[in-house]
């Protein structure tokens, strides 16, 4: 990875390459926890424990992007949702920068190439009362797996880049080209951009405007995904014809 393209302070002026790591994020928790400073990256060519959101397991063989980068914001617990689609954003555009592959978004934060899933984003908080302390955005993506390095259910859904494009991917540049979106969007979002990040979100969304079965934890409901609102909640209309604002949740595509 080029670091000559990053100052320090920057997203990604450190860099800690790791051949086998449990969890990325696991790393970057601990390295929060004590003086490593904002924009430190933790990156793994394997990673044995891998943690998804709602405490699904993230499977991600050699081959793969494993990253966690560490975050030091000055954002409202509430804002923290903006930072996770940012961060969605800006990994979706240098995914199609450097192959070429449209990368939809579903809502929140999972990465998908014609209804399959490319990737994905778990961001984890340090919280002291209501002052956010820092943030690790563990980012997921198959870059270089092939059908052999999942189980068959679970390549059912999944893709890779290599399995869209037809060749190896090189992860460095991937990395490089992720890592600069994603410093251009958090300075969007630290610096009064939200609304374009809101914008560029839907445009490249792959859950407005279809029908979805989402699952809160509490309830599962079944409805229209009509909009994201300026917190980056998804807005659904119901069968009952009631909207409801969703803060949360496990998003299914319906036919």
């Amino acid at each position: 990875m080029d670091k000559g393209k990053h100052f320090e302070g920057q997203i990604g002026s450190h860099v800690i390459s790791l051949k086998t790591a449990d969890s990325t994020n696991s790393i970057a928790m601990e390295l929060g926890a004590g003086d490593a400073p904002h924009g430190t990256v933790v990156v793994a060519s394997r990673q044995t424990m891998g943690r998804g959101r709602l405490g699904r397991l993230w499977v991600s063989p050699k081959g793969n992007i494993s990253m966690s980068i560490l975050l030091r914001p000055t954002l409202r617990p509430a804002e923290l949702r903006l930072l996770t689609l940012s961060v969605a954003v800006s990994c979706a555009q240098a995914l199609k920068k450097v192959t070429g592959v449209h990368i939809g978004i579903k809502w929140p934060n999972d990465l998908m190439v014609s209804g399959r899933k490319l990737g994905g984003i778990l961001t984890e908080t340090k919280l002291r009362g209501k002052r956010v302390i820092f943030v690790v955005v563990g980012i997921g993506i198959n870059v270089n797996s092939d059908a052999n390095d999942f189980s068959p259910e679970l390549w059912r859904t999944a893709t890779s880049l290599r399995a869209e494009t037809g060749r190896e991917v090189p992860k460095d540049i991937l990395m490089t080209e992720m890592l600069d979106r994603i410093g251009f969007w958090y300075g969007m979002l630290t610096t009064g951009g939200r609304e374009c990040i809101l914008n560029e979100w839907r445009n490249l969304s792959s859950t407005l405007g279809r029908k979805i079965r989402i699952s809160t934890g509490k309830e599962t409901l079944k409805g229209f995904a009509e909009a994201l609102d300026c917190e980056g909640n998804l807005v659904v209309r119901l069968c009952s014809g009631a909207r409801k604002v969703i803060s949360a949740g496990a998003v299914t595509m319906v036919r």
